[in-house]
């Protein structure tokens, strides 16, 4: 007798039913790939409520999906057009910067005007956080250097910027923890010679950007770009002085019998200058005025392209008088120069936070905080300066800018773009026969 029964695993299946056995195998598979859950068997029946929220979520309403596609359709949206957005409007800002950089070029060629920054080419410039790369490079450079290092980062920036480290009061690179310790370096003793017979001696090591007379309210900062007396040392310190019937340039003058005139000079210090400052006469500082303004490049390109450069940046200046009347000395902060470090004014703090400013000049750029300094203090006696006596120091390279009354024969000594050191003679005054 033959068995209709045929072994399989661990039960007897009957032949006939083998068939069926394999669909029922493979039916599952099947209806998994069409989305749905196959019927589940042999379990006992599910309560009415649990089956109905099986149901429930199986099946989500209609409503419900829409929503969730158009969500979905949205996201896909904004993440294309924010694609798109982050890959093309680099480039059609600077397409645009160009063809503003073009036409701008092209309206000074046919004025015949020299090429300097428009209105829209200067908000945009200072719009960059550079107030902010600023404080960032302070903190770099005052971080401590190893050992190590110092050789290879000092060695290297004194090579391109073509520092004399033999100069320098401690030659050894090992000596300086820091990268601001660097560039403050002191000088040997003898290492700069003042000149004993010059009544004008140069305040800093750097180069000559601009000299001469600022007899108008107009003077230039670099040659044919011009910068408001007025805008740059702030209003009138008297109320006399303000009322009196004459220019701005000629109520500053101490003399008013016509022998005397304003003049200026302008001393860029580089990177790889000795970025102290000292003292170029003898004078005697009576008021100081810091205006925390922007912190932009000095260097000779731009103050070439910006016009009122001087007036826009941060700068610390001190107004007093010297043997031939009016005197001022300003110290002019910059990019990556935030710092301006004055030895006798502890209280001076610069560089601080001003909040981001984007488009216009910030009020502070036209604001400033005054301090008398001839009032008679316990705290703070009378300071008075010698001829090359040291005055403070920089970070980083920035400028000097001297405002002075001198006799109407005064001379300079020197020409533009001349590279300068301390003690070097600005001028004499001519003997009159």
């Amino acid at each position: 007798m033959v068995s209709y029964f045929v072994p399989r695993g661990r039960f007897l299946l009957k032949a006939g039913n083998i068939r069926k056995a394999i669909q029922e195998q493979q039916q599952p598979k099947q209806v998994l790939q069409n989305g749905n859950w196959p019927v589940l068997r042999h379990f006992r029946q599910l309560p009415a409520n649990a089956a109905s929220n099986e149901s429930t979520i199986a099946k989500p309403k209609p409503q419900h999906v829409k929503q969730q596609t158009q969500l979905q359709l949205r996201r896909n949206v904004l993440s294309r057009w924010t694609g798109f957005l982050l890959r093309w409007a680099p480039m059609g800002l600077c397409v645009f910067g160009a063809i503003e950089w073009q036409l701008h070029k092209f309206r000074c060629g046919r004025d015949g005007t020299q090429r300097t920054a428009s209105q829209f080419q200067s908000q945009v410039y200072c719009s960059l956080p550079l107030r902010i790369i600023s404080r960032c490079w302070g903190w770099l450079a005052s971080c401590y250097m190893p050992n190590t290092l110092r050789p290879y980062i000092y060695g290297w920036y004194s090579n391109i910027f073509k520092v004399n480290i033999d100069e320098a009061l401690y030659p050894d690179y090992n000596h300086y923890t820091s990268l601001a310790e660097f560039f403050t370096r002191p000088l040997k003793e003898g290492a700069r010679i003042i000149d004993d017979k010059s009544p004008l001696v140069s305040p800093a090591d750097g180069k000559v950007l601009h000299f001469g007379s600022a007899a108008d309210t107009l003077i230039e900062q670099v040659k044919g770009v011009n910068y408001s007396i007025e805008d740059f040392l702030g209003p009138l310190q008297t109320v006399e002085q303000s009322n009196e019937p004459i220019s701005y340039a000629q109520a500053l003058k101490k003399k008013r019998d016509d022998s005397t005139e304003l003049y200026q000079c302008v001393i860029y210090l580089a990177p790889g200058d000795y970025h102290r400052f000292h003292s170029p006469a003898a004078w005697e500082p009576t008021v100081r005025r810091h205006f925390s303004g922007e912190l932009l490049s000095v260097s000779p390109k731009v103050a070439n392209w910006l016009p009122g450069l001087f007036c826009l940046n941060e700068r610390v200046l001190y107004m007093g008088k010297w043997k031939h009347g009016f005197f001022s000395y300003t110290a002019v902060g910059a990019t990556n120069v935030g710092s301006v470090e004055i030895y006798m004014d502890s209280d001076l703090k610069t560089n601080r936070w001003t909040g981001f400013n984007v488009g216009a000049h910030p009020p502070s750029t036209y604001e400033y905080d005054e301090l008398q300094l001839d009032v008679k203090r316990p705290d703070q006696p009378g300071q008075k300066f010698s001829k090359g006596d040291l005055i403070g120091q920089f970070n980083m390279g920035s400028t000097i800018v001297l405002l002075f009354e001198a006799p109407k024969n005064f001379k300079f000594d020197i020409v533009a773009g001349q590279k300068i050191s301390v003690g070097q003679s600005l001028g004499h005054i001519v003997d009159r026969k």
